[in-house]
């Protein structure tokens, strides 16, 4: 996927107009992007759309209109987008009481390194987690991750081919298996090259 560039992005006041209808298709279209796994933990596959909005929202609330502040949201969130090969996701792990979130951080540290996909008949895939910067401080995890997900072209090749897919979490703490729904499998797929013949 190519990555976005200050002429794909919406000036504060284009976005201002659009927002409604731009808001309202994103979040149709993060419906088969998202993935539960089990009650507190939760992936949303990102890809181009999916930084765009995040990146015009970021505009909006910061009201950043200076090229130096644009490029700055650009390189922070172009990373996001998948490179063809890879799947790339934001881990959230979601406990609103605050008291509840401290200890159950505390309990799930390195749980980000755990997460996994499984194309049906290969290996577990496991994630390079946090590239941006380190969100473990040694005694607790953050409740927020971001994960990319290499895949070999066999296992590109499976997806394309309809292979079943399944996601998890191995963290003693938190253990979860569930088949990844037709419809978001789907959606990851399109983000993902047809690997070459050659």
């Amino acid at each position: 996927m190519d990555k976005l560039t200050v002429s794909d992005l919406l000036t504060l006041e284009e976005y201002a107009r659009q927002r409604a209808s731009f808001r309202k298709e994103i979040m149709q279209h993060k419906r088969n992007r998202q993935l539960p796994l089990g009650r507190r933990a939760r992936l949303l596959f990102e890809n181009r759309r999916t930084v765009h909005y995040q990146i015009q929202e970021m505009l909006r609330i910061e009201k950043i209109f200076e090229p130096d502040g644009i490029d700055e949201e650009l390189a922070a969130y172009n990373p996001l987008i998948p490179d063809g090969t890879n799947l790339k996701a934001t881990l959230m792990l979601e406990y609103p009481d605050p008291e509840e979130r401290k200890v159950a951080l505390a309990k799930l540290h390195g749980v980000e390194n755990r997460v996994w996909l499984q194309v049906e008949g290969d290996k577990k895939v496991y994630p390079i987690c946090d590239e941006d910067l380190e969100r473990d401080n040694g005694e607790k995890t953050s409740s927020v991750h971001f994960l990319r997900f290499e895949l070999t072209s066999s296992m590109i090749t499976a997806m394309k081919q309809e292979t079943l897919l399944k996601a998890g979490i191995d963290h003693e703490e938190m253990l979860i298996e569930v088949d990844v729904h037709p419809e978001i499998r789907q959606s990851l797929t399109d983000d993902l090259d047809t690997p070459s013949l050659n």
